[in-house]
């Protein structure tokens, strides 16, 4: 959720118009809850894995403090609010694909993918790519190639990330009989996988650089994280994560020796992007101030 709402408001900062910073606030608002009530139709769905999994036993469905129906209730009116609240607040096509993007995880990821094919965070993935797509959308109203290059970062950061956390929680996945990569085709392949996506991500990562997009901050951002990445990357494939299961018993980041770089992975990976969206933050900001009277005379 935190990223969701940072990527999209880096989406929105680096986009070269803006609109009044009150219905800016208001939209990413609107983005946070379409994001939150597409996580409580999630929830609402898959309680009855939630239930078997160590990491999400402990959601308010599966224990129980939230009724499934009240779930599926709250998703769907807080996806309506969303995106009427998107809708007066920015523009009619920013609200549009703030509702696909709510079906697309809730209907097409996760009722649809999750629990049939090992490509469901692949295709699955494009929800969370969505975000700083929105947020562009929110500022000029439409989209352009600088648009969907930080979609295809998200798109492409996806796979390594989700599925280094599910080579160390992969003993929870075939528990409840969900065909991540880890459980349908085997730790080995997963961390090829890892090592092939992180390939093609870390130089794609830099395409902003091209388009004028990024600078010489995000230049260096994209660069020098991008090769810690793929050094993890390297560590992952070359090392037995996955083979010996999940931990027996702790918290999200409790693993087994083995699995520990596909831990350290997963971890850094959420560093990784907040990096690179932080860095575009900050030089769009920057610039923005320059462009004022008085930061010109400074």
């Amino acid at each position: 959720m935190t990223l969701v709402v940072f990527t999209a408001f880096a989406g929105y900062a680096a986009a070269p118009m803006s609109i009044h910073p009150l219905m800016a606030a208001i939209s990413i608002f609107a983005l946070a809850l379409g994001a939150g009530a597409a996580g409580a139709l999630n929830m609402a769905y898959d309680a009855d894995i939630d239930l078997k999994m160590r990491r999400t036993r402990l959601r308010p469905v599966p224990l129980g403090k939230v009724r499934q129906e009240d779930a599926y209730g709250f998703g769907l009116v807080a996806s309506a609010l969303a995106v009427v609240l998107m809708t007066l607040s920015a523009n009619m096509f920013a609200a549009a694909m703030l509702a696909f993007s709510i079906f697309f995880y809730a209907v097409i990821y996760t009722m649809i993918l999750k629990r049939r094919t090992p490509q469901n965070i692949v295709i699955g993935g494009a929800a969370g790519a969505f975000p700083p797509m929105i947020g562009w959308v929110i500022a000029t109203g439409g989209v352009s190639m600088d648009a969907v290059i930080l979609f295809f970062i998200i798109f492409l950061w996806t796979p390594p990330h989700s599925w280094a956390l599910a080579l160390y929680k992969s003993g929870d996945y075939a528990d409840a009989g969900v065909p991540m990569m880890p459980v349908a085709k085997g730790p080995k392949r997963t961390r090829l996988e890892i090592l092939i996506y992180s390939l093609v991500l870390t130089p794609f990562a830099l395409a902003p650089v091209l388009t004028g997009l990024g600078g010489l901050l995000y230049g260096l951002a994209a660069l020098l994280g991008g090769a810690v990445f793929l050094i993890m990357a390297w560590r992952i494939y070359n090392s037995r994560a996955g083979e010996a299961g999940s931990a027996e018993e702790g918290a999200l980041y409790a693993v087994r020796a083995g699995d520990k770089a596909a831990r350290d992975m997963f971890a850094y990976s959420i560093g990784y992007l907040a990096t690179l969206f932080a860095a575009l933050i900050a030089e769009h900001a920057m610039g923005a101030y320059i462009a004022t009277p008085l930061g010109g005379l400074l």
